[in-house]
């Protein structure tokens, strides 16, 4: 059997860069070079790809390569953009589709469609760049009013936590403000859950998405952000998260629910808030989430006894379904 030809697109410019850089090392690392021939592609932060990649929109087997595992996070990666260039060439890919990235990787579409959904969430509101501009006490009232503190602060289109906030106290507001503006052009502010406990849970598959177990993240900050992800050993995972049987249960059936509310495909990690009381919030959906060695998204499935290099395997073969049932669809109206 021919080696399958997998391009691995990684980097992007994003804040996000440099985590794309080590998910896509663990990604390259275990996937088995028995089965597979590994081509990777690097976009540079200012947009420029290096590697010998040719992208060909022939309907047939492209002659360089088989399927595209995109180990992008963020804009220009994890929001529909270049699944949109993969659509366009007619190549298979892993993950989610144009739509469902697009949707997802913005924080204030995807809350509609959960709550559309009838998904649990919490209070939120979206600020636009110009309307803090032009009335920055004017929202700033409005946001204490409808959320009061704490609250966080958000840029509506990133994610690995960068460019978030905490704000505690009215004081704070504008700094955070300012901050998430410098990512993203809309905002999305979120009423804080005290005393929140975060919770995971991995999604996989196309047409009828398993879910792993849960995972429970204790950070080493006030909240799960950048550095306490990446940079302070003193977070930590618990898997399987100390629930009751019921209450997983729950959870596992709204990650489910909330992968399928943006017509996710592939994968997915949902994230949820669960507040002293017990009560459970969904708190977003990543489509391509992190995938180093210790990444949740790939920890919880070895712990529900998929083990990395397998659910590499598993993803690339979803990839190819998905597209071959792509392929069946008709694309003229005679």
């Amino acid at each position: 059997m021919p080696k399958l030809r997998v391009v691995v697109l990684y980097g992007g410019r994003s804040g996000e860069h440099e985590v794309s850089l080590v998910s896509a090392r663990s990604v390259m690392d275990a996937l088995d070079q028995e089965k597979y021939e590994i081509i990777p592609i690097k976009i540079e932060q200012d947009g420029s790809w290096s590697g010998d990649l040719i992208i060909q929109g022939d309907p047939g087997r492209n002659p360089d390569f088989d399927v595209v595992f995109p180990v992008l996070h963020g804009p220009f990666g994890e929001d529909g953009t270049v699944q949109g260039l993969l659509e366009l060439a007619n190549l298979p890919y892993v993950g989610g589709g144009v739509a469902s990235s697009a949707a997802a990787m913005d924080k204030a579409i995807m809350r509609a469609l959960f709550a559309q959904a009838g998904l649990p969430l919490v209070p939120w509101e979206v600020v636009f760049t110009y309307e803090w501009d032009d009335a920055p006490k004017a929202i700033h009232s409005r946001l204490e009013e409808r959320l009061g503190y704490p609250m966080f602060v958000k840029p509506a289109n990133l994610g690995s936590s960068v460019g978030i906030s905490k704000v505690k106290a009215p004081e704070e507001l504008p700094q955070a403000m300012e901050l998430a503006l410098q990512y993203d052009r809309k905002v999305v502010v979120e009423q804080g859950v005290l005393n929140a406990r975060e919770i995971e849970c991995s999604v996989l598959g196309n047409n009828r998405p398993q879910t792993s177990v849960l995972g429970e993240i204790v950070p080493a900050h006030d909240f799960y952000d950048y550095v306490a992800k990446y940079h302070n050993e003193k977070s930590r995972l618990i898997i399987p998260a100390p629930l009751g049987a019921e209450q997983t249960k729950q959870i596992q059936d709204y990650a489910r629910r909330a992968f399928e509310a943006v017509d996710c495909a592939g994968l997915g990690r949902v994230d949820f808030l669960l507040d002293s009381k017990g009560k459970v919030f969904v708190n977003e959906i990543n489509t391509l989430p992190g995938f180093t060695q210790i990444s949740m998204y790939p920890k919880l499935w070895e712990h529900s006894g998929l083990p990395y290099g397998l659910l590499l395997d598993r993803l690339i073969e979803l990839a190819l379904e998905r597209h071959g049932e792509k392929q069946k669809l008709r694309t003229s109206a005679f």
